[in-house]
């Protein structure tokens, strides 16, 4: 044993991945330390007493220790960089570790515990028995360690463990940020030289120098990693023969103009090896090329969300792609009406080659590829034979009707989608108010004679009151407040000429009509204060609430018609907001009717006017449009809480874009 000792080191075993640990104090006094968890901690790591082997010597979990791992295999392809003065310094890493906490004190706690039930089992045996008897003892001499054993024993978990725990802690010193010491130590990121003529290797074009900056790794080739079964690389794709290479492409894409299709398999392949292999995998929709159904849904599969067997998928398909055909929309709920399928089945259908728009449904990705089929009318006339087939199946499964079969636009393949800016939107407006104001006019004075003929009409149940639904016509336009000559008040609905009293439900006292149209003027006033965008929907439906919250016999139950609201509204300095809603809104008259407050009396009074003034050229508008136009207007750069302020007041979020309060048509 002795000899053992005096061996000379032969080799000396390093574990692969050093581990470095860090054991920093933590504050006890801090308000945010729970003492009474700390002190359970240490009592359960280290018990009732405490020695030089006590973990928290304080009795408190006043420490923790970090433990590292290794942040990465390969460290020499990752260099730290810093920027200043226009140069940017690059130093090279030699490794980069992760520090993480280490709770080993919990198995010393669960060590402890398990002693002290030990301990509690042994003194259950008897104190009044003699000497314990003499018990015979086998004595042995172990063998001479081999190299063998000698190298397992040193790889061992145990004998790291070991190791580890008999490391002597070194005491850091710890550098603020902005001490001498750690400026010093930050000055060795910078290159001392100076100038490029030192500098020879960055002589080079900036190809040869990424190059030396990120050299291509070497490593074994059971290191590389193994890619999933369903993905290849373009390598690995163009050694497959290429009806493979295009069903691949087709099976992952799902929707590609031919062009792009010719790009991705190389240059010198056949265009017409191609057309007869694409054939085969896919069908032409509006000029471009959608992998067929039974590829995505082969045979005896089903459908991961409700368990339909490949082949009723497979015409559920077929029927969205055969409707692409005939238009560039399609309605989700039309296609769930037709297939008896479950949403999730049809959204992933629409998805595999379509775009989903707001109050217009599912429009296909791609434009209409006019080149393809002017270049190859054969094949087009070929693929239109196979859909007639397919919509002669899809009408027997499906009992299609006219309203199926027959397209809602005849040159929707030929046509582009029409694009309509605000201002557009807000001139054809203005046209649709002009030709449809003298019936309007017509019908406000037929509203007039009933009112006046109705006089002697009862007083209403105060239970049942509400405000006035004045009749509208079907096709009452949007409201627009300035249009070349037109009077304001009759844009809104409003005219001057009338007098007050009218906007009553019978003739009442002039003092009694100076309350009404006061209180009506407070709560519209104070409530405009609050919302400052309103439509006239929002603020009737907060004035019944109002009406609800009132004593019986109030001074506003004698009757509020809409013309006497919108009087009001305007009458406090609220001006109406022309919204260019789009075309085929199905908003509501009075939601089409925007009101806002114009001017406050604070320092934003002038932002909100600039945003009611773009949104009166949009229906919606990006925050950075927004922004820079804010900028522009107000000659200031405003920052982002002032921005929020603005845009809090007047405006809703809803998919990344901004729109006016209550404007939003989901």
């Amino acid at each position: 044993m002795a000899n053992e000792e005096d061996d000379p080191i032969i080799q000396e075993i390093k574990p692969k991945q050093q581990k470095v640990e860090l054991e920093m104090a933590i504050d006890t006094l801090n308000p945010n330390y729970c003492r009474s968890k700390g002190e359970q901690i240490a009592l359960n790591v280290d018990g009732t007493c405490t020695d030089e082997t006590s973990t928290y010597s304080s009795k408190l979990m006043d420490k923790q220790t970090f433990c590292s791992s290794q942040a990465a295999s390969n460290v020499s392809r990752y260099a730290a960089a810093v920027y200043k003065k226009g140069e940017l310094h690059l130093t090279p890493l030699h490794g980069i570790l992760q520090l993480r906490p280490s709770f080993t004190y919990l198995d010393k706690a669960d060590a402890k515990h398990r002693e002290r039930e030990a301990a509690n089992e042994g003194g259950d045996s008897s104190q009044d028995e003699a000497e314990d008897d003499v018990k015979q003892i086998t004595v042995r001499f172990s063998r001479p360690e081999t190299e063998q054993a000698r190298q397992r024993r040193v790889q061992s978990y145990e004998f790291l463990q070991k190791r580890q725990a008999e490391e002597h802690w070194v005491h850091l010193h710890y550098y603020g940020l902005k001490d001498s010491r750690s400026e010093h130590e930050r000055q060795y990121l910078f290159s001392q030289g100076h100038g490029l003529a030192e500098n020879t290797e960055l002589i080079k074009s900036p190809s040869e120098y990424l190059m030396m900056l990120m050299p291509p790794s070497v490593e074994e080739e059971n290191d590389k990693p193994v890619a999933p079964s369903n993905v290849l690389s373009m390598a690995q794709l163009r050694t497959l023969p290429l009806a493979d290479q295009i069903k691949i492409l087709m099976k992952n894409v799902k929707v590609m103009p031919f062009a792009n299709l010719m790009s991705l398999l190389g240059s010198g392949t056949d265009s017409t090896a191609v057309l007869r292999c694409i054939q085969q995998v896919a069908m032409l929709v509006q000029g471009n090329w959608v992998v067929k159904s039974d590829v995505l849904y082969p045979k005896d599969t089903s459908s991961p969300h409700s368990g339909v067997p490949a082949e009723v998928l497979c015409r559920g398909r077929d029927f969205v792609m055969w409707k692409f055909t005939q238009d560039r929309w399609v309605v989700r709920k039309e296609v769930a009406a037709v297939t008896k399928l479950c949403p999730e089945d049809v959204k992933d259908f629409l998805e595999h080659m379509s775009v989903a728009r707001i109050n217009k449904g599912w429009e296909f990705m791609l434009p209409y590829d006019e080149d393809f089929v002017k270049k190859h009318p054969d094949i087009v006339q070929r693929q239109h034979m196979l859909w007639m087939g397919i919509q002669a199946k899809l009408e027997k499964v499906y009992n299609l009707l006219k309203e199926h079969l027959t397209p809602k636009k005849q040159e929707a393949q030929s046509a582009h989608p029409l694009l309509v800016s605000g201002e557009q939107r807000v001139n054809m407006a203005k046209a649709k108010v002009k030709q449809n104001y003298g019936q309007l006019e017509k019908e406000f004075q037929k509203q007039k004679a009933e009112i006046k003929s109705n006089d002697t009409s009862a007083k209403m149940d105060v239970s049942n009151i509400r405000i006035k639904e004045e009749p509208v016509s079907d096709e009452e336009p949007m409201d627009t407040s300035a249009y070349e000559g037109m009077n304001n008040g009759v844009v809104n609905g409003l005219h001057a000429e009338e007098d007050s009293t009218d906007s009553l439900n019978g003739h009442l006292p002039g003092g009694c009509i100076d309350r009404v149209a006061q209180e009506l003027k407070a709560f519209v006033s104070s409530t405009f204060k609050k919302q400052f965008v309103l439509t006239l929907s929002e603020l009737k439906r907060l004035f019944n609430l109002h009406l609800a919250s009132l004593p019986p016999g109030h001074t506003l139950f004698s009757g509020i018609s809409d013309k006497m609201l919108q009087d009001i509204v305007l009458d406090t300095g609220c001006k109406q907001i022309l919204v260019p809603f789009p075309p085929q809104t199905a908003a509501s008259p009075d939601e089409l009717k925007v009101y806002a407050l114009w001017e406050a009396g604070d320092t934003y009074d002038q932002h909100r006017q600039v945003l009611l003034d773009i949104f009166s050229k949009n229906y919606r508008v990006r925050r950075n449009v927004i922004q820079n136009q804010l900028s522009q207007e107000c000659g200031e750069d405003l920052n982002k809480q002032e921005v929020d302020r603005v845009l809090k007041d007047c405006c809703v979020s809803y998919g990344g874009m901004w729109y006016l309060k209550g404007t939003v048509q989901s």
